[in-house]
């Protein structure tokens, strides 16, 4: 029977917690060892060579690796390097003909877990061996205890995160519920911007962060005058200014809450830049717009004219649609704008549910 087959047991699929590769240039060596290992119940695989120790592991993964230092092209030091890149959860005692301290403390820091020398005595193989799968026990049950932290600490903050965003919201909610004719805008804001997202494919952590920009994009008017935000007619040219500081005020209040989280402040200050550089309050032109803004700058305005308000009826979607598209390029990004139309021809369900919103706007007002 070849050395590489001779008493392999251990399966692809896993390793017997008693199984062990025995890796020698000699094979003289190998049968000593292996009389060692049997008599202490550890089933055996063997190789002559550090390549043909990786080719035994790849189909016959063990717990524990008992390995020469000194072989012909691969040398311990180089099997047991590749061995902690594919296999780091394999035990590896290192034996050598040589008493060198510097070579034991090498193998040691490169990651073997203990070194014999030969001639060594039976005692003295079981003891090390025992030492060694000792080590790999509890590395492994540090490992899964570093897992579980993690995974706890994860969960919460993952919970945290769930609160806080819940609490943003829940502020940007409070805004609406004073205007009845506003009521579920941020909602409806988002919903259309992810749409239109979809629609040119954004990357999955843009549109994370663009949900919550669009979310959160009014809540600013928090520092707006109360008789301003519900006054029941047109504003004046005074009125409109104090209206349109809230991007920079809700980028102000939410700066620190969102420092890891810049598309969404972008979306806050930015989403009534206009394509043309006439928008506030940067004046920004064209591309030098956040996407993520440009995108929302179309779904606050397609939302805001298919809403009603004291003064005005909604206007349809197709009138709304015609408005984008007469303003792209000038106040409106011309992709955002077409991709929103292709959004609205591929899903139904986003046009607006006029009796719902009435009932709402009729009920507050009411």
């Amino acid at each position: 029977m070849p050395d590489t087959c001779r008493h392999s047991v251990a399966t692809a699929q896993g390793a017997s917690e008693r199984a062990c590769l025995i890796v020698d240039d000699e094979p003289g060596m190998r049968a000593l060892l292996r009389r060692v290992m049997q008599a202490d119940g550890f089933e055996c695989h063997e190789a002559g060579s550090g390549e043909e120790a990786l080719r035994v592991l790849a189909t016959h993964p063990v717990p524990l690796v008992l390995s020469d230092y000194h072989m012909p092209a691969m040398d311990g030091a180089a099997l047991l390097q590749a061995i902690q890149l594919r296999a780091p959860d394999t035990a590896v005692v290192i034996i050598t003909a040589t008493a060198d301290v510097q070579l034991a403390v090498k193998c040691l820091e490169g990651g073997a877990l203990d070194y014999l020398t030969k001639p060594f005595a039976a005692d003295e193989v079981r003891a090390r061996v025992a030492q060694a799968m000792a080590k790999r026990s509890l590395l492994r049950e540090n490992a899964a205890y570093r897992a579980q932290l993690e995974a706890r600490v994860a969960e919460q903050a993952s919970q945290y995160e769930e609160l806080f965003l819940a609490s943003l919201q829940s502020l940007a909610d409070a805004l609406e519920v004073k205007d009845a004719y506003t009521w579920g805008h941020s909602t409806r804001v988002s919903r259309y911007a992810m749409a239109i997202a979809d629609v040119l494919q954004l990357p999955d952590a843009l549109q994370t962060q663009l949900e919550l920009g669009s979310r959160l994009h009014d809540i600013g008017k928090i520092g707006v005058r109360e008789a301003v935000l519900n006054k029941p007619g047109p504003l004046t040219g005074e009125e409109y200014a104090h209206v349109m500081e809230h991007p920079v005020i809700g980028w102000r209040i939410l700066s620190p809450l969102l420092r890891d989280m810049p598309h969404a402040l972008a979306v806050v200050r930015s989403h009534h830049e206009r394509f043309d550089g006439e928008g506030t309050p940067d004046q920004l032109l064209g591309p030098s717009i956040p996407l993520e803004a440009r995108i929302t700058a179309v779904a606050d305005s397609f939302d805001a004219m298919t809403s009603g308000r004291p003064y005005r009826d909604g206007m349809s979607v197709e009138e709304v649609m015609e408005e984008l598209e007469r303003h792209a390029g000038t106040q409106f990004d011309p992709c955002c704008v077409t991709a929103f139309k292709l959004a609205l021809e591929r899903d139904h369900a986003l046009r607006p549910d006029w009796n719902v919103r009435r009932r709402r706007e009729l009920t507050l007002v009411a």
